[in-house]
């Protein structure tokens, strides 16, 4: 879609209409104006001694909720247990199927479709079926109309940006839309919610 702008927060009606849709799709949706409430209404929401596992994620980092949840002792980190695991196998299950898993997404449409990418898919077993409870918090900025013109921002947007951080970050010559999870429906009203954020996060 030519000149398309997707770090633009979406009009009201478009962010009304995404929740109203998620909801009926089984997927919990709640707006918020600030990161700074997204990490209130995250942190008042999984309980204090939890095991969690944050998701690499810039929207997180941004929140600050990466170091929350990792670094304040307040809940068990998996990602800490991952750092010091040296079984592969160990750590591929203890990633698989967190008690809470926190994260964010790449695009969410307008009548309730969560589309998320990967390079490893490391995130997808616990955000489809294994993580007990999945929050993702997301910029108004990633809803698009409906799955097409999701998939235009993975890959004219998300992409470039994602390869440039993984050269920085990793070292390596880029990214890729290795996997692809589209989540259309939910069958536990409990399992998932997306707070998204009156502000641009992430990308």
């Amino acid at each position: 879609m030519e000149d398309r702008k997707y770090n633009v927060l979406a009009l009201t009606e478009s962010v009304e209409e995404a929740i109203r849709s998620l909801k009926s799709n089984g997927i919990q949706a709640v707006l918020v104006n600030t990161a700074q409430e997204a990490k209130e209404k995250v942190l008042e929401t999984i309980p204090e001694g939890s095991e969690v596992f944050t998701m690499t994620s810039v929207t997180l980092e941004a929140c600050g909720l990466t170091e929350e949840i990792n670094e304040s002792g307040k809940f068990r980190s998996v990602r800490d247990q991952l750092s010091k695991e040296t079984d592969e196998n160990v750590k591929r299950k203890l990633g698989a199927a967190p008690d809470w898993a926190v994260g964010s997404v790449q695009a969410v449409s307008q009548d309730g479709k969560v589309l998320v990418v990967s390079n490893t898919g490391s995130q997808l077993p616990a955000y489809a079926y294994g993580g007990g409870r999945v929050i993702w918090v997301v910029g108004t900025q990633k809803i698009v109309k409906d799955f097409d013109e999701g998939l235009e921002r993975i890959y004219d947007y998300v992409l470039p940006l994602e390869s440039e951080r993984a050269k920085k970050a990793y070292g390596v010559p880029g990214s890729n839309v290795s996997k692809l999870l589209v989540i259309n429906k939910e069958i536990n009203p409990e399992r998932l919610m997306i707070v998204f954020v009156s502000e641009v996060l992430g990308y």
